[in-house]
């Protein structure tokens, strides 16, 4: 595990420092990480708060954030989603970045300075053990971040423990749709660096109900196809075709739901989790 961690902290502070250089990202041809975001939402954020986004999706659009909520990003790297978060909530509102690398934190804090967010506050820490109080959270969001922790049920129990009855659990992350060869695996590792710990729809279904939560579901927002990394993987000398037919469609981003029950219990009317 801490092996795991380390490799994470050096390549999320790695594409930090890029991205506060003049070097930019690769995030923007990456068929991973690219066309997330709208112009619209990017325009009016700092550019090195966009170069550092290494997610798989778009939390923010999907979790229908409202006016007055406090919303906390798992693995908030240089603040992105942070910062939308913080616009969609508005100034009664107030959304936290939780992230374990000094230069991401440095940098979104930056980013923060740049885009005048009042409302916002980066917090240094672990996913798996968030420095929060129990029940002080309405949305928990997240972008392709989960999927790197060697302990996702402590993720999942922590993210339940900090949302507030009627809380809800909204993330970008990886998903692996039915088995994959451990080697294909390793294979696509080297092109999608989060693929190796990416759970199968019905393990992270699992995994939400063994930690509390309820109404979980999967939506694929991108399928990953072998085709997208072709000459990145033929440079690496992996037989494309020889694998294709086995990973192709196996892997995706998805928008990943749940909620935390009220009071403890099941809802028992249509308008008690609204």
């Amino acid at each position: 595990m801490t092996d795991t961690k380390e490799a994470v902290r050096q390549k999320y502070s790695q594409a930090a420092l890029r991205a506060s250089s003049c070097c930019g990202s690769d995030a923007s041809t990456s068929p991973i990480t690219s066309n997330l975001y709208s112009e619209q939402e990017t325009g009016a954020l700092p550019e090195a708060a966009v170069l550092a986004s290494l997610g798989c999706g778009n939390p923010t659009a999907l979790a229908e954030l409202r006016e007055g909520e406090t919303v906390l990003d798992l693995g908030s790297g240089g603040g992105i989603d942070v910062l939308l978060s913080a616009r969609r909530v508005g100034p009664s509102g107030n959304a936290y970045g939780l992230d374990m690398t000094d230069d991401m934190l440095a940098l979104a804090r930056e980013n923060q300075k740049k885009a005048g967010a009042l409302n916002v506050e980066f917090l240094k820490g672990e996913i798996e053990h968030i420095p929060l109080p129990d029940n002080s959270v309405d949305v928990i969001i997240s972008n392709c971040v989960i999927n790197l922790s060697a302990d996702k049920d402590q993720v999942l129990r922590e993210a339940f423990r900090v949302l507030k009855p009627g809380g809800r659990f909204a993330v970008s992350d990886v998903v692996a749709r039915g088995q994959v060869p451990d080697q294909l695996r390793s294979d696509m590792l080297l092109w999608v660096g989060c693929i190796a710990g990416a759970l199968e729809e019905d393990e992270y279904n699992s995994k939400l109900k063994a930690a509390g939560f309820e109404q979980s579901s999967i939506e694929p927002t991108r399928i990953y196809k072998v085709e997208d990394a072709r000459e990145f993987l033929a440079g690496k000398g992996i037989d494309v075709d020889a694998m294709a037919k086995e990973v192709d469609g196996k892997f995706m981003g998805a928008f990943i739901r749940a909620v935390k029950p009220r009071d403890g219990t099941s809802c028992c009317a249509p308008t008690c989790c609204s």
